[in-house]
């Protein structure tokens, strides 16, 4: 006589091989939830953000200093702080608003360590306007080497300028006049009201114009 041996699916289930998963067929969120789910960020996972997310990294050090040298070391240093404070990410889906303010912070760090910078920012100076908003004009072609040294000069202050704000204000000042990034943005990325982020773009405007103004008279 035959002898039936019982058997559960969750037991038949484990015997068959499962399909390894494509990270590259993942979401975002779901590769993020990968790298924290571990002790470790999932390295297959992580190498797919960073292929994702290089092109970014690299255009917002590009705004900031497009005349260092040095960009792929900061790059690289992004990606390290990103590995070890990943799990800290508590909202997956901001994930690239955190990993701007990331690289805008990694800059700043950098360039307080460095006395002078020349020529941080591919932009001509800004100038006040009717509405408030800072009008940024791309340089001349052929400057003169006199509209260069002052063109210079007033890179690094601007730079010394934004460096030496709050944290807070230096964030939301770059996240709105490099990235370009809208004011709702903006609040949820630093999660606060969109009034308080108006507020501080204002002051941050203000603050800048003051310390700035010999050069914007000039």
């Amino acid at each position: 006589m035959s002898q039936v041996i019982p058997i559960s699916w969750s037991t038949a289930e484990a015997k068959v091989p499962q399909a390894p998963v494509q990270v590259d067929k993942l979401s975002n969120y779901d590769l993020i939830l990968r790298c924290q789910a571990g002790l470790r960020p999932d390295r297959t996972a992580f190498a797919e953000l960073l292929r994702r997310y290089q092109s970014h990294v690299d255009r917002v050090l590009y705004h900031l200093a497009p005349d260092w040298q040095d960009r792929s070391d900061l790059a690289q240093e992004v990606w390290i702080r990103v590995y070890r404070n990943i799990k800290r990410l508590q909202e997956p889906v901001k994930f690239r608003g955190w990993l701007s303010r990331i690289a805008t912070n990694l800059f700043y760090d950098e360039l307080r360590k460095r006395k002078r910078v020349a020529s941080p920012l591919s932009l001509d100076a800004p100038r006040s306007m009717e509405d408030g908003e800072m009008d940024w004009e791309i340089a001349g072609d052929n400057p003169s080497p006199e509209e260069e040294l002052t063109t210079r000069e007033f890179y690094e202050q601007l730079q010394e300028a934004i460096a030496d704000l709050p944290e807070v204000f230096r964030t939301t000042i770059v996240l709105r006049e490099i990235e370009g990034m809208p004011y709702e943005d903006i609040a949820e990325i630093t999660k606060v009201s969109l009034g308080t982020v108006k507020s501080r773009i204002a002051r941050a405007r203000a603050r800048l114009q003051s310390q700035l103004q010999n050069y914007l008279d000039g």
